[in-house]
């Protein structure tokens, strides 16, 4: 691979080779440019000379110095410094930044600074992170670095599929030591150089022929990377497993799909085959305590969604929070919320994690519109409570459609609550009324059909009412009762991501296009502003050059979008930042 930089004002290209090419396979199928990245000449003859002292310092201080002028994170901290440097904003998940240059005061005056668009048409769930002043953003098969103060294109990188690739929702990267971190649509792990966005590795560890794909942002810390494939709905089986950051070898795997002779194997039934394609996978953020080493993982729903004949048993560990010793993947404990789930339940975040009286409570929400609170030392559930209309949630399905509320596309989808410590206040968005007529077919769905993509693996029909019917519920409760505080109810589905203030903010987006800022305290909606492109990806705040920002990923969504929802108005992932006008 030649990677090309371009020289002061007259902007002459130097070519340099990629020192972390391995093998030409790179070079043939992806694409990265720097046609944006200044460099000064004389700095860059320096970087031979000066590479053991950079690392000296990279390692003193926790960063490298970009080419650039800007700073990239060597280890990306998780304590509170203006950064949001993973798709939940920290391990804890909480979404929580201290910033508060903007306040209910001056929230109405912010304005948009700036955007970028990738240039395909996917779904636009993805999760910006932002590290010293620089912002990573990605979408299906793209990876740009761009200045978080003017979105100006450091570096942009393009994976060329070496596999079937046919499932296209991305919702993130992470960044660790000087590396981007990210899944594939065909199943690859990899890294790319934060500092140039050069190719370092790329490992596939799923078979997308399968049904497999990864969606979800990787979870970095020290040196492990903790990643799972999605495909429930293609007919896999969830796992997740341990990566190593240097060079993506896997470490260990866990099955949420127990094989044969696992613990949990014996709540599937008497046939093995029902755990072959059983669902249970990974389309979302995990959480990791640090003072306890333990990553907590959300298991998905069992599968075949509805028809469930060959599954009997409570379906161990779909629909649980599981929390896994970090560095063994040995299974510590686990709490299944939902067992022998028949309605497309997932449970899709296991945060955040925050304190109540020194004692650690786990929050978890899902499809099934619930809130629960874990005590981490007992495991119990300190206690629950619906955020979304509940009818039939616990019917048992037949060939007659009855109707569930919430449907298969409602509840908590993939952004999860946030929590403010200053409030003690969870917040969580949610699709609500957006019910469906749920029933199983008299035959089992094929897996060959559910792999290839031809027919999904539910075993029923997937109805939902139309999106005129759906509405959005943004919800704060008392973190420590589960006492409910406020509530929005939006005019569209809330699936976007939701970010907390240290001056008491909330932003979220709509499906419908808008741009929301509303009083934590209160719940009263500040800013209501029209994007004309629906949001349905992350929401950040962040500091950059000590200015506060705040920036909305909108774009056509996946199973909500233009093609099947005409009222949908969606173009390619764009990434739009705000900010107060300059004094």
């Amino acid at each position: 691979m030649r990677i090309f930089l371009t020289n002061g004002p007259n902007r002459k290209k130097v070519a340099a080779a990629d020192p972390t090419a391995a093998s030409d396979f790179r070079s043939r199928t992806n694409k990265m440019s720097n046609g944006a990245f200044h460099i000064r000449a004389a700095a860059f003859r320096s970087i031979a000379a000066s590479t053991i002292f950079i690392a000296a310092l990279a390692i003193s201080f926790g960063t490298i110095r970009g080419l650039g002028g800007v700073t990239l994170a060597a280890t990306p901290p998780q304590a509170d410094n203006g950064d949001w440097t993973y798709a939940d904003h920290d391990f804890n998940g909480t979404r929580y930044s201290p910033l508060s240059q903007i306040t209910p005061a001056n929230v109405k005056q912010l304005a948009k600074v700036c955007s970028y668009t990738f240039p395909e048409k996917v779904p636009s769930e993805s999760a910006p992170i932002v590290s010293g002043g620089v912002m990573y953003a990605t979408s299906d098969h793209f990876t740009v670095a761009l200045d978080a103060a003017d979105c100006h294109v450091l570096w942009s990188y393009e994976w060329k599929p070496l596999d079937t690739d046919s499932v296209h929702p991305h919702r993130g990267a992470s960044l660790a030591n000087g590396k981007i971190i990210r899944g594939t649509g065909d199943d690859y792990l990899i890294a790319l150089d934060a500092e140039t966005g050069s190719l370092m590795w790329a490992k596939q560890i799923a078979d997308p022929k399968a049904g497999y794909f990864i969606s979800m942002p990787p979870l970095v810390t020290g040196d492990m990377i903790y990643v799972g494939p999605a495909g429930s709905e293609r007919a896999g089986s969830g796992w997740i497993g341990a990566f190593r950051l240097s060079d993506g070898q896997q470490v260990w795997k866990f099955n949420i799909i127990p094989q044969d002779g696992e613990p949990g194997a014996d709540t599937w039934g008497p046939n093995p085959d029902a755990r072959k394609h059983a669902g249970g996978a990974l389309w979302t953020p995990q959480s990791f305590d640090t003072e306890k080493g333990i990553l907590y993982v959300a298991g998905g729903n069992p599968a075949p969604d509805f028809y469930d004949d060959a599954r009997p048993g409570a379906n161990l560990y779909t629909n649980s929070m599981i929390a896994l010793d970090a560095k063994t993947g040995k299974l510590l404990w686990y709490n299944q919320f939902i067992p022998h789930d028949v309605d497309d339940y997932d449970i899709t975040h296991v945060n955040p994690i925050f304190k109540v009286n020194s004692r650690t409570m786990i929050a978890s929400s899902g499809k099934d519109g619930v809130l629960r609170v874990v005590d981490a030392d007992t495991h119990n559930v300190v206690y629950s409570v619906p955020f979304t209309t509940q009818l039939n949630p616990e019917a048992p399905l037949s060939h007659t459609p009855i109707k569930v509320c919430p449907g298969i596309l409602g509840g908590d989808e993939w952004n999860s609550a946030a929590y403010s410590p200053k409030l003690s206040l969870i917040v969580v968005p949610s699709d609500d009324l957006w019910c469906s007529m749920n029933q199983k077919d008299t035959e089992p769905p094929s897996v060959e059909k559910a792999n290839a993509g031809e027919k999904n693996y539910f075993g029923g029909p997937i109805t939902h009412g139309p999106l005129s019917e759906a509405r959005g519920r943004l919800t704060g409760f008392d973190a420590a009762t589960g006492k409910e505080r406020w509530r929005y109810e939006s005019p569209s589905p809330l699936v976007a991501g939701v970010a907390v203030t240290g001056s008491n903010l909330v932003f979220t987006g709509e499906v419908g296009g808008f741009f929301d800022a509303l009083d934590a305290q209160s719940g009263k909606v500040l800013v209501h502003m029209d994007l004309g492109d629906s949001v349905q990806g992350g929401v950040i705040t962040y500091s950059a050059n000590n200015v506060q920002y705040v920036a909305v990923t909108s774009g056509d969504g996946g199973v909500i979008r233009h093609e099947t929802m005409p009222e949908v108005t969606g173009g390619n992932p764009t990434v739009t930042v705000f900010g107060l006008p300059k004094k």
